[in-house]
């Protein structure tokens, strides 16, 4: 490692410091209905759909009703991204003509399995992308089916967590909120502000917004280049603050258009992180006590900057075979060492290793540089982030309550070994809150290996090289342990609602496609349910208070029991999968084979 890559992880992780208190106690006011400096502007919006939707914002419900809100309002957006997706031909700003008999030779057609793959990605945060969206889907598309799913997909996460927050603060509550009061004032006073102040930032720095076509440049020496247009800079900024992370180009933001200057890919990696970071001091405001929250940073923010080291620290180290070649490793003054490859120059090493840290750590799932050509160890870390259930700040709410739901099982843990009733912030955790909170994590792991080994087991090796099941087969030349772990990388992205990829692997097939989309599906839904459940059997619970025997939730005793829980589960769950994918790539790379 570097002294200026160290230095910018550090000035990245000071910023995210600073802004947690301020977002924060925003974040309560807004979510407590209390008035804040946008109130005069947006307050009239919410009180008209509010109005127009039928809702008494003052109507609370129990978490059956919660949940079913938000289910309905799901099944609501998976039907109409899918119907827009399918009807794109017949609908305007489509100037490439995508879906119709017009469409260019090199146009993906957007088949019944990849639309319902791409509805149910959008809709569950997730925003994985089976294909290249400048030559699949038209700006009608981005901008009324997939720009509107990154506002209200994020928005129902930090619903979510929010009706969790309540269950911890409450006490004797029957009730936890109003779903579509909570969904309204996460997209009007935190997302859409937000948003608006991004796109004219992203502007400023390069990044194109208008209805346009394609036009086509003369290059110095003579040939021809086609440059895409489109609205993209409103997309951009919705997909970094939403955790979404679907590009409105296939290259991501690794494409200048979507990440144009060094500025403009400072303020992507904050926006990831922004929202996660402040419901922490949410959490410990609400509660009563802005300690709990800050307990819960810690524990994320050393997760973070042990995960951005190592990977930094791995791709900075570079490929011995390379070195074996005679090829310089090391950093100087004229080139920048370690494994460039798939990285774009502009960044380098340490800002495409933060970048994919930041991205996996949020369940974004936007890149700029391809995860893919990582080194093996380098690429584990973003990997083995998803396979962590979004608690390293993770998605826009998810984040939290992931990591709430870690809280749980560890303090059951701490309850265990001094042998009392296990507490957390003054809730006696009992058999239905752990019960629920294991569910959460087996789902998303069951999901994972699952189908990892679903997959794995239908295909067959061919010289070597792994053969996906469907008609176009992802023979990209990678084999048996890179190819594994593109596999496993694709439904831990998928379950961890990522969308990230280790991008060799061709998922653009019928089998992918809905096997993915079942993935996606279970990972948000099979969280989310059981984390509503406790949120209610908490709410009806008295508060107790302290006494000598309850184990302190504050100080850094908690925080390591904390990451060692979220560690210690993860890796006992993922390890083996994880040593037949990248860690065995490792020891076969040092021994000297191009592997």
């Amino acid at each position: 490692m570097t002294g200026l890559g160290a230095l910018q992880i550090l000035v990245f992780f000071g910023i995210v410091l600073v802004l947690t208190k301020p977002v924060g106690l925003y974040l309560h006011r807004v979510f407590e209905g209390e008035r804040t400096f946008l109130h005069p502007v947006l307050h009239p919006l919410e009180r008209l759909l509010y109005r127009l939707g039928g809702v008494n914002e003052q109507e609370e419900q129990t978490w059956l009703r919660y949940a079913g809100s938000l289910i309905a309002f799901s099944l609501a957006g998976f039907l109409f991204t899918y119907l827009i997706q399918r009807l794109q031909g017949w609908l305007p700003f489509n100037p490439m003509h995508f879906s119709t008999p017009q469409a260019p030779a090199f146009a993906t057609p957007l088949t019944p399995d990849l639309a319902f793959n791409t509805a149910v990605s959008f809709m569950t945060n997730t925003n994985w992308q089976a294909y290249s969206p400048d030559t699949t889907v038209s700006y009608f598309t981005q901008m009324a089916a997939l720009t509107v799913q990154n506002f209200v997909s994020a928005a129902a996460g930090i619903a979510v967590a929010i009706a969790l927050i309540r269950g911890f603060a409450r006490h004797t509550s029957r009730t936890i909120g109003n779903f579509w009061a909570d969904l309204t004032r996460g997209t009007i006073y935190v997302l859409l502000p937000l948003s608006v102040l991004a796109t004219l930032f992203f502007v400023w720095q390069g990044a194109i917004q208008n209805l346009h076509g394609p036009v086509t440049a003369h290059t110095l020496a003579g040939a021809t280049q086609t440059i895409e247009q489109g609205p993209l800079a409103s997309q951009l900024a919705i997909k970094m603050l939403g955790t979404n992370g679907g590009g409105f180009f296939n290259a991501n933001s690794a494409h200048p258009y979507e990440n144009p200057t060094p500025l403009a890919n400072e303020l992507e990696l904050v926006l990831m992180f922004v929202v996660s970071a402040g419901l922490t001091y949410t959490f410990g405001k609400a509660v009563g006590d802005p300690r709990q929250g800050w307990a819960l940073f810690a524990a994320m923010a050393i997760l973070f900057l042990a995960g951005a080291f190592a990977s930094y620290g791995f791709e900075q180290r570079g490929n011995p075979n390379l070195s074996r070649l005679g090829i310089e490793a090391a950093a100087t003054r004229g080139q920048p060492g370690g494994n460039m490859e798939g990285k774009e120059v502009r960044f380098g090493i340490a800002d495409s290793a933060l970048f994919a840290t930041v991205t996996t750590d949020a369940s974004c799932g936007a890149v700029n540089s391809m995860h893919d050509s990582y080194t093996p160890l380098g690429g584990l870390v973003p990997l083995f982030n998803i396979q962590t259930d979004e608690v390293i700040f993770g998605g826009v709410g998810a984040g939290l309550y992931s990591m709430l739901l870690y809280a749980i099982v560890a303090v059951f843990i701490g309850g265990l070994m001094v042998g009392r009733t296990p507490e957390y912030v003054g809730k006696k955790i009992e058999q239905k809150e752990v019960k629920m909170a294991i569910l959460a994590i087996l789902a998303t792991a069951v999901c994972i290996l699952g189908f990892t080994a679903l997959s794995a087991a239908l295909q067959f090796p061919v010289h070597g090289y792994w053969n996906p099941p469907g008609a176009a087969a992802a023979n990209t030349g990678n084999n048996a342990a890179h190819g594994f772990s593109e596999i496993l990388y694709a439904y831990a992205s998928g379950a961890g609602n990522n969308g990230s990829a280790f991008a060799g692997l061709n998922a653009n097939t019928p089998w992918y496609n809905l096997t993915m989309a079942l993935d996606m599906l279970i990972g948000r839904f099979l969280f989310i349910i059981p984390a509503l459940a406790i949120a209610g059997s908490l709410a009806r619970k008295k508060v107790i208070p302290s006494t000598s025997g309850t184990l302190p939730t504050t100080g850094g005793l908690f925080v390591a029991l904390l990451i060692g829980t979220v560690i210690i589960v993860s890796a006992l769950t993922y390890f083996p999968a994880l040593s037949l994918g990248p860690i065995i790539e490792h020891f076969v790379m040092h021994a000297g084979k191009l592997y």
